[in-house]
Order: structure tokens, then C-alpha cells, then sequence
């Protein structure tokens, strides 16, 4: 298919695909599917051989959040039956950490829910971030407290964060449809924060929202030009309580298309997959590892993930590595940016019909488990 070797050499030059190409990949069919599935593949052991990198999420406050983001269970007005706790204190959160870590994450992402933190939270976790690397030597720290003012980012720094991760979630066009406590412009800002302040940007989105292939493709563009080091790839959990409760717009084979298109987009960006592995893609997980490498190991937020063990067999199953914590996860020319500090790199980013794939199957509400082990718990936590 000529489409594809087109993007296998754009990727292999780190040169951006066009906007039809992208919408191209997410207009294919299930009878093209594994054809796609190996030239995004080709792209991604280019750059990261057979690694996968193990994230650790901590979720550090849970529930009871002032926004309104429609896909998400803590947010104002949620009827989502979750955990509800207040900040866990650096022990407990330094102890959550040491059971992913044990399970052979590198990363550990601190969580919190709410607006963004106060100068107070940036203390509390500053305190967090310091007992977990304390007590483990090489371990990288990703915040995610939502909002950042200005100096945040520099204190974040200074007490030893690596990354911030805030997600752009969804297009511009879109994104008041989703939330509007706070605009798509304040996400921009704050993921700009944290690149200036000298953090490994972490920003990425949601799919299943109902939104169409343009919406993919301009979010995926937004985020070439905002050159985040990482992208994780989110796939909407449908949890009862919240206002997208009733969208299940994907299938396996879609899912496989939008990581193979983010792939195509950000060539040498970490692409992470997310929430909502398990639910969508379900069996075809292993096929997903030829197209990111990293994902979250364990539980998610508030919702459940596959066993730690059952990730670490997958990974090995699926003829993949998990990445040591003395090797480094990015290409060596992206050490001084992301992949829009490259020279010559270009911006990174027209179907008429909604190319979802083919009619989603019936809603595997069985599959979305609500949390009640880990942090917050009295429980040992999945890693």
C-alpha cells in the first residue's frame, strides 16, 4: 500500500505526515488492519527497538474535583461509586510507589484531582516526590495535578519531578463540548509551563468521546507542535455515574488504528498506552506493543486494571523487553526537546465520513471494574 510506505519513510526521517495521510490510517480497513499494525511497527522499533517502559500510576487524592470533565469520575457531580480520600501523606504514597516499582516500573505518576494545586499541594508533593526517590535510586517522578500557576513547574523541578503530565484530551474545536470549568487554552498553557520550566512534557488524549476522525487527528497535531516527550494514548472507560456513561464508540481493530496514527504523527515520542487498554482492545493488547512502547502497569485511577503479572507475561509473550531503569527511554537526539526541536522537522499532526470501523459491539460494562485496592486502601494494590 502505498499510503504505508509512505508514512514508514516520513516516520524513519521523523517527518510529519500530512492530515490526510493521518486520516488515511484511521480510514482503513479490517482486512488492511495488520498491514497497518506493521509498518507503524516498523516506525516504532526504529526508534525504540523492542522495549516497553512501565509506568506506575499513584493516585494521590481521589474524587470529589470542582471540574467538570465529562469522562471522568471524580469530576463535579460524579455519581461514579469510586474511592474518595484526601492526600495520601509521602509514607503511604512513597509505599504505593515501591509495589509498581517492584513490578518493574521506571515511572511513577503522582495524581491528584482538582482544579491544580495550591502552593501548599506543590509542598505536599514535593515532600512525596522526595521520599519515593530517596528510597529508589533512578526512578523517574511524573506529576499531575492539573493547572499549574506560574512558578509551579520550577518548584516541581527543583524538589525532583522529571515530567508533568496534563492531556489536551480532545480537539479545540470539541473540547467545550466536554468540559467548560476550564478551556483547551488553559491546558495548552500548562503544558507549556512544564517544558519551560526544564520537565519532560507528558500531554496526550482521550478516544471514544464520540468525537469524529478530524478531532483525532487535530488533537494529535496539537500535540506535535506542543512537543511532549511522551503521548499517552487514554481509550474512554464508560463509567457509570459520569456523562459519556453510554458512549462506546470503540472496537479493538479502531483502537489499534488510533495508536498506528499517533505513531505516524510522533515518530520518536514515547506513546503510551493508557486508560482502557483492557476494555477495548481486550485480547488484541499484544498487537498494541508493536505500536507504543510504554504503557501503565497495574491499576488506573479509580478504575481496575489487568494483574501486573498478566502485563509482564503479555509483554514477554509478545516477544518484547521491559525497559531497565538504567536505560534510557528516548531517541538521544530528542535529549535537548521533543520531537519539534528537530531540524527540518515540521509540525506535526480529508475524510468527509466518520470512519469509526465498523458498529462498536455491545457495551462491556463487565469489564469496568471500580478500584477498592492500593492507595486509599487498607488492600494491597495490583503491580
Amino acid at each position: 500500500m502505498d499510503l504505508l510506505n509512505t508514512l514508514v519513510d516520513k516516520g524513519l526521517r521523523r517527518e510529519t505526515p500530512t492530515r490526510a495521510e493521518a486520516l488515511a490510517v484511521l480510514a482503513t480497513s479490517d482486512d488492511d488492519l495488520l498491514d497497518v499494525v506493521a509498518a507503524a511497527g516498523r516506525v516504532r522499533r526504529h526508534w525504540f527497538g523492542r522495549r516497553v517502559k512501565l509506568n506506575y500510576l499513584v493516585n494521590l487524592k481521589s474524587g470529589l474535583c470542582p471540574e467538570d470533565c465529562s469522562y471522568c469520575s471524580q469530576r463535579l457531580g460524579s455519581r461514579a461509586d469510586i474511592l474518595k480520600y484526601t492526600w495520601l501523606k509521602p509514607d503511604q504514597a512513597s509505599r504505593a510507589a515501591a509495589a509498581g516499582l517492584s513490578g518493574g516500573a521506571k515511572r511513577v505518576c503522582l495524581v491528584a484531582s482538582g482544579r491544580g494545586p495550591t502552593d501548599r499541594d506543590v509542598d505536599r508533593v514535593s515532600d512525596t516526590i522526595k521520599a519515593i526517590k530517596d528510597q529508589n535510586e533512578g526512578v523517574e517522578v511524573c506529576a499531575c495535578l492539573g493547572l499549574l500557576s506560574d512558578g509551579q513547574a520550577e518548584r516541581l523541578r527543583e524538589a525532583g519531578a522529571d515530567a508533568y503530565n496534563h492531556n489536551l484530551n480532545t480537539s479545540e474545536a470539541t473540547y467545550g463540548d466536554i468540559t467548560t470549568t476550564h478551556t483547551y487554552a488553559d491546558r495548552v498553557d500548562t503544558v507549556r509551563k512544564a517544558h519551560a520550566a526544564g520537565l519532560s512534557a507528558c500531554s496526550g488524549l482521550i478516544a471514544g468521546m464520540g468525537e469524529r476522525d478530524e478531532d483525532l487527528v487535530d488533537v494529535v497535531f496539537s500535540l506535535r507542535e506542543l512537543d511532549p516527550d511522551s503521548v499517552p494514548v487514554n481509550f474512554l472507560i464508560p463509567m457509570e455515574g459520569t456523562p459519556l456513561a453510554k458512549e462506546w464508540h470503540l472496537t479493538p481493530q479502531r483502537c489499534l488504528r488510533i495508536l498506528a496514527m499517533v505513531r505516524f504523527v510522533c515518530p520518536d515520542a514515547e506513546v503510551r498506552i493508557a486508560g482502557g487498554r483492557e476494555v477495548h482492545l481486550r485480547t488484541m493488547q499484544p498487537l498494541a506493543l508493536h505500536l507504543a512502547n510504554s504503557i501503565f502497569l497495574g491499576d488506573y485511577l479509580t478504575s481496575e486494571g489487568q494483574a501486573g503479572r498478566a502485563d509482564l507475561e503479555m509483554i514477554a509473550d509478545a516477544g518484547f523487553e521491559v525497559e531497565g531503569t538504567g536505560e534510557v527511554t528516548l531517541p538521544e537526539h530528542r535529549a535537548g526537546g521533543g520531537c519539534g526541536s528537530h531540524e527540518g522537522a515540521g509540525t506535526c499532526g480529508t475524510a468527509t465520513a466518520d470512519s469509526r470501523g465498523g458498529a462498536p459491539e455491545e457495551p462491556r460494562t463487565d469489564l469496568v471494574a471500580v478500584r477498592r485496592r492500593g492507595a486509599g486502601t487498607d488492600l494491597a494494590p495490583n503491580a
